[in-house]
């Protein structure tokens, strides 16, 4: 993530969790976690035939704040053993990252796929997607860990409720604080589907 186009933003965002591409500019409500700090996990065992489908309650579209920043998603429920979306970060009237993103059913476990883009759709990465692998699952918290860096170590997905939940990015960059960040999405409903104005509106004439 080198180059002037990324001097501005400093943190890669993912799901709305927030790697160290973006760390030196973040909003008003960033913590710093101490390196010693480790979060606890959900310790339910995993259950990879129906893990994938734990996670449909994300199908929908959501929106959350960070700072003065708009972060929006997409998500295509469970087919197949795969789920996929997308992501937006938005500030006034700048987009500052796209994302896509996939979770996929395989025989040892479930990976999460993360690809960030400029608007003119020019990667950010340029090797391999940043992958991480489910550790923990259970009806309200899902978590997913990077077996080869630290940026972000864990992404959480925690569900407070049906149309609510908190995405959690912990970082463990190699030199620097250890930091956690999170973001809160709300579902949005679709809009309201005008009235037909039903059989009395035209009547016919005697």
């Amino acid at each position: 993530m080198k180059g002037n186009r990324f001097s501005v933003l400093r943190v890669v965002v993912g799901l709305g969790f927030l790697c160290p591409a973006i760390a030196a500019q973040q909003p008003e409500k960033t913590k710093s976690l101490p390196s010693a700090e480790v979060s606890k996990q959900a310790q339910s065992p995993l259950e990879h035939t129906s893990a994938i489908s734990q996670l449909g309650w994300l199908e929908g579209r959501w929106r959350g704040e960070w700072g003065t920043r708009i972060a929006e998603q997409i998500w295509m429920g469970p087919k197949a053993g795969v789920m996929t979306g997308e992501f937006r970060l938005v500030e006034g009237e700048k987009t500052l990252v796209l994302e896509l993103f996939s979770i996929v059913e395989k025989a040892d476990g479930i990976q999460l796929y993360l690809r960030h883009f400029t608007p003119e759709l020019l990667p950010w990465e340029k090797s391999d997607a940043t992958t991480l692998k489910l550790e923990s699952i259970d009806g309200a918290r899902a978590t997913f860990v990077n077996p080869a860096n630290g940026e972000p170590k864990r992404a959480i997905l925690i569900r407070a409720d049906a149309d609510t939940y908190t995405a959690r990015s912990e970082i463990e960059p190699e030199q620097g604080e250890a930091q956690t960040i999170e973001i809160t999405f709300h579902r949005l409903k679709p809009p309201a589907a005008a009235p037909s104005g039903g059989s009395g509106e035209r009547r016919k004439k005697p």
